[in-house]
């Protein structure tokens, strides 16, 4: 790939080369991406992919890497990061959110304007774009509980549209993850609601997500979806494994359904955790655990 030739062509956007992708990752794991790129707006994302397009390279977007793991050998081609593209707007009881957009954000922008449906979502650490990837959810709310429509950049250029009937929503899946594309926007319909007694319900998922999760110290979240009849973190404690570190990585001791960072782990320390944990519940439970949690890029080689 012509890094300069890249450059050049899109001066206005932010451009980073060989850049390590663990100075982004939550898990603070992850090898180099060829091309970082922040595009700002729509066009220049559009940019981007038509670049990408003409010259035959790869490319792929990130949300804000949160529920994330990059294999240490990073990710070839370009690599799209939305975080510069995080406008919320608010028309009556819908919001008109940016894909770069943290959602905790976009719940608080939810309170400020007194409308109610998102407060589940008021801890969840990705963006919108990711939330909407993998219809996220919590505390018995999902993504697809508020969602109106969404618009997709598609790999030919086009913009499309797709409404909730459109989206194929089921547990921590969308349609869009069959897709080449990037979420660009999404409308949520919301319902109005007394703010303080929103207040109280977030304050009160915050409380709880605080006492059960690690949050001090970095985790991709949830690694595995709940398996029928199951909890994943109760198994995984049934098998005696909360608490076993594998290089830096350790299955959490205050919630066995995150694997956290707690000395300087690298991506391989993580696959090679989530491989056993799924391995050893496998042999114990006859269950199969499926990862919620992405894992992308390359060994190192």
């Amino acid at each position: 790939m012509n890094t300069e030739d890249l450059k050049n062509r899109l001066p206005h956007i932010t451009i980073l080369v060989d850049e390590l992708l663990k100075n982004y990752t939550f898990t603070k794991t992850g090898g180099p991406a060829d091309v970082l790129a922040f595009p700002k707006n729509q066009e220049e994302v559009k940019a981007l992919v038509d670049y990408c397009k003409e010259n035959g390279i790869d490319w792929l977007v990130l949300g804000n890497a949160s529920n994330l793991i990059v294999r240490d050998g990073g990710i070839r081609g370009v690599v799209i990061m939305l975080t510069e593209m995080k406008q919320i707007q608010v028309e009556g009881e819908q919001l008109l959110v940016e894909s770069g957009a943290k959602l905790i954000d976009t719940t608080y922008v939810a309170l400020e304007e007194g409308l109610t449906g998102f407060e589940f979502a008021c801890g969840i650490p990705g963006s919108v774009g990711g939330a909407v990837y993998m219809n996220a959810g919590a505390y018995e709310g999902e993504i697809k509980d508020v969602f109106d429509y969404t618009e997709v950049l598609l790999e030919d250029g086009t913009i499309k549209t797709y409404t909730a009937s459109d989206m194929a929503f089921a547990y921590r899946h969308s349609k869009i993850q069959m897709i080449h594309g990037v979420i660009l926007r999404t409308a949520f319909k919301l319902k109005k609601g007394q703010p303080e007694v929103i207040k109280a319900k977030m304050d009160e998922l915050t409380k709880l997500r605080e006492s059960k999760q690690p949050l001090e110290y970095p985790s991709c979240g949830s690694v595995f979806k709940r398996p029928d009849g199951y909890y994943t973190g109760a198994l995984i404690q049934k098998a005696g494994l909360q608490g076993l570190q594998w290089g830096g990585a350790q299955i959490s001791t205050k919630h066995a359904g995150f694997i956290v960072n707690i000395d300087s782990a690298t991506a391989t320390d993580y696959v090679e955790l989530i491989a056993h944990i799924q391995q050893v519940i496998k042999e114990k439970f006859s269950v199969i655990l499926d990862t919620e949690v992405r894992i992308i890029g390359e060994e190192v080689h």
